[in-house]
């Protein structure tokens, strides 16, 4: 069985609301209670496999989920257990999944840790106690279960409230599903996250708030290699790896500058796939998302702009005899968490998990197929990377000349030229991929320190009129512009001399 669901945090202000709303017409109210089980050294957390008990009135269910398909599916195999004395609580037991495809994960899972699954011993880590309001509709062609969780998730002294809500697609079309989960999100200002209970479980059990920050990781590339649509799509599906994952830690409050860094990096890297790859099918792509992702991602960036003015260049200023200033008042960003939670880049985030799911629908129906053969991917990817590596060698040779929004410009395609080959090395051979990569590395840092330097520059003559002390910092960086621009223009040099990966 593969569970296709969607999970939505809600505002205190919310909570009422969403509760009365699931809980209209034919719906059900029941307690749960569950218990969490793992090797003591977590060998199933380690590959994202849960295995639970939970108590659903009177019956014990042993449930365990693993990776699906896509981010947001997973395998999820259910057991009845045989009833038990009333106070009795049954002893999990990883043979009830034997013969299906949880199972079998499960047992490579401890097999790659060293244990034996015959002999393994499971403790209980955390659990959670929910009320949980239930209700099915139909939507469209589908039905889903609309399910209201309140409760909380203990580990030892610990403990983490719950409010969430979550659309599971039972039957039918996961397209129909995403337009409801739409109109809720837009009515009650819900905002997504992929932080499943047993996740916070882990954490509060490590005494940790939030996860680790989720770097980029290259696409899977299953299947025809040069079908353009399919090749695009896992492509976003990666890049929208990154984004959810750190979007929902930023989302729940978390200010590490790291999070906040990945999820501009999946953003970037998401709005590089849009741009250099939409030839490969045009139709999967709405306009509109640029807008939304832009905003997003410069609102986040203006509060890292502020702390590497303040934490980095001031500091290294006055280590040379910069006098110390006074910065104008200016508004405050936006904090990360609003930025998230924005309706805009919400709503853009569910299109986007629509546009790479399958036509089959949940019931397993076949998808209607189509009208023409898929658009090949080897010659407009091809084209794309010429151009970028042409445009970058072109302008790194008179990198110096250039006025710094045009050098900034030759970084930003750069990073495209970067992000792209990362996302077709698998097409046309990682080993040579890579060597061209590692070719980039030295340019990249260069300009970005240059530009960086720039944006300094741009700041502290923006402040001049409130503090005249702000002139020392223009003239110190000014000078060292030039030398800057020659260290760039050397390293981009080298860019000419790779031997490109995709002929």
């Amino acid at each position: 069985m593969t569970e296709f669901e969607l999970k939505f945090q809600i505002s205190p202000e919310q909570r009422a609301a969403v509760e009365a709303a699931v809980g209209r017409g034919r719906s059900h109210v029941s307690r749960l209670r569950a218990r969490y089980f793992d090797t003591a050294d977590g060998a199933l957390a380690a590959q994202r496999i849960v295995l639970r008990l939970r108590k659903e009135g009177r019956t014990w269910w042993q449930t365990s989920k693993a990776p699906g398909g896509t981010l947001l599916e997973r395998h999820e195999h259910n057991v009845e257990l045989p009833p038990a004395a009333a106070r009795e609580v049954p002893v999990p037991r990883i043979e009830r999944h034997d013969g299906t495809p949880v199972g079998g994960l499960i047992h490579d899972a401890l097999r790659k840790a060293g244990h034996d699954p015959a002999t393994v011993e499971l403790v209980a880590l955390y659990g959670t106690d929910v009320r949980r309001t239930t209700r099915e509709m139909r939507t469209g062609d589908a039905l889903v279960e609309l399910a209201f969780d309140h409760g909380e998730v203990t580990a030892s002294e610990r403990s983490h409230a719950l409010c969430e809500l979550e659309i599971e697609l039972k039957s039918g079309s996961p397209h129909s599903m995403l337009e409801l989960a739409h109109r809720w999100r837009n009515r009650y200002g819900l905002w997504l996250d992929i932080v499943s209970k047993s996740a916070r479980g882990q954490r509060l059990a490590k005494g940790e708030l939030f996860g680790d920050p989720v770097k980029a990781e290259p696409p899977s590339l299953e299947g025809d290699a040069d079908n353009g649509p399919q090749v695009l799509c896992a492509v976003i599906k990666s890049c929208l790896s990154q984004i959810l994952a750190n979007a929902s830690e930023v989302a729940a409050g978390s200010t590490a500058a790291e999070h906040v860094h990945q999820l501009r990096v999946g953003i970037r890297r998401l709005r590089t796939a849009l741009r250099e790859m939409e030839a490969l099918a045009p139709s999967l792509i709405n306009p509109a998302w640029e807008s939304a992702l832009v905003d997003a991602f410069r609102e986040l960036g203006r509060q890292r702009d502020r702390d590497h003015l303040l934490q980095d260049v001031q500091p290294r200023l006055e280590a040379v005899g910069a006098p110390p200033i006074t910065w104008a008042d200016e508004p405050s960003p936006r904090a990360p968490a609003d930025v998230v939670r924005n309706a805009a880049f919400q709503s853009t985030l569910l299109e986007l998990v629509a546009a790479t799911l399958p036509t089959e629908t949940a019931d397993g129906d076949e998808p209607d197929k189509p009208a023409a053969e898929p658009a090949s991917a080897h010659k407009p990817l091809r084209k794309r990377l010429a151009k970028l590596h042409r445009q970058v060698v072109r302008d790194g040779r008179r990198y110096e000349a250039l006025e710094p929004a045009a050098q900034h410009r030759v970084r930003k395609r750069l990073k495209r030229l970067r992000y792209l080959g990362e996302f077709v090395a698998p097409i046309f051979g990682s080993r040579n991929a890579k060597r061209y990569l590692k070719k980039l590395e030295p340019a990249q840092d260069a300009l970005g320190q240059h530009n960086d330097n720039a944006v300094a520059i741009a700041a502290y003559r923006d402040n001049a009129p409130h503090d005249g002390r702000s002139w020392f910092a223009v003239g110190w960086l000014s000078a060292r512009q030039p030398a800057s621009a020659v260290e760039c223009r050397k390293a981009l040099d080298e860019i000419a001399k790779a031997e490109p990966f995709w002929k």
